[in-house]
């Protein structure tokens, strides 16, 4: 199975796996090289950040490879054989870095122990297993099969917005002045980013892929991993100087 893309249409996969590459390795360094910009006990959220984006990039690496490789004259060999671009890859990244980017949270807030410990104990497992459920749904070429996949995986997110929104919520009023209200925000952006990718797979709900649904799956996942790993973890890294500035540290670091 194939689809046969057109001129434009194979430069814009190419180009935007090329630019999320791009993306994690750069968030990657910046949020290594800005570990001296906050105080010790926030730090652990940047590695995880750095982590997410590392980890991320490494994993957009082989899809730009696998693309380019499942390519010949610009019809993209598609499915379970030898050569074929590898969709798999995406599924191995978001079941390791979708926990982090929740863990980032939390790390951040410096939350007490008892409640940061139930907190990932709760969104970890979901965050899991939303991405578990997902994946039989993006490689099955049978519209029901498709549906019933994505229905099974919006539970647990429904889960993780749930913890989010009313649980992590009750902690924002204790928070220094303005970082409650960045919270805020960050939680809205992981909703809008991640509401991206529900939008994508339904791109892709029609049964056997098309060039159109192809292209617009494989930019909306791109453009939704960007978004929620660079866009996030700078957000991240803003927090955490909000709090250390708030608790002493010198406004010039």
């Amino acid at each position: 199975m194939s689809v046969t893309l057109d001129n434009n249409q194979w430069n814009i996969v190419y180009n935007i796996f090329s630019f999320g590459l791009i993306s994690m390795l750069a968030c990657t360094v910046y949020t290594l090289v800005s570990q001296s910009r906050v105080l010790p006990k926030y730090r652990n959220a940047l590695v995880m950040s750095s982590m997410v984006t590392f980890i991320a990039g490494y994993h957009y690496f082989r899809i730009f490879n696998s693309f380019a490789e499942a390519s010949k004259d610009h019809a993209v060999m598609l499915g379970g054989d030898q050569g074929a671009f590898n969709e798999a890859y995406r599924y191995v990244d978001w079941l390791l870095t979708v926990p982090l980017l929740l863990v980032e949270v939390i790390a951040v807030l410096a939350l007490a122990k008892e409640v940061s410990r139930s907190l990932i104990t709760r969104l970890v497992p979901a965050a899991a297993a939303m991405i578990a459920l997902g994946y039989p749904g993006q490689i099955s070429t049978v519209k029901n099969t498709q549906i019933l996949y994505g229905v099974l995986s919006t539970i647990p997110f429904l889960y993780i917005l749930y913890v989010l929104f009313v649980e992590l919520g009750k902690s924002l009023d204790r928070q220094p002045a303005g970082v409650g209200e960045t919270i805020g925000r960050l939680r809205l952006l992981l909703v809008a980013t991640w509401g991206v990718y529900p939008i994508s797979y339904i791109l892709g709900m029609n049964g056997a892929p098309t060039a159109g649904s192809f292209v617009g799956v494989q930019v909306g996942y791109t453009i939704a991993d960007i978004l929620a790993k660079c866009v996030f973890g700078l957000t991240i890294l803003k927090i955490a100087r909000m709090k250390s500035h708030a608790e002493g540290m010198p406004a010039d670091h």
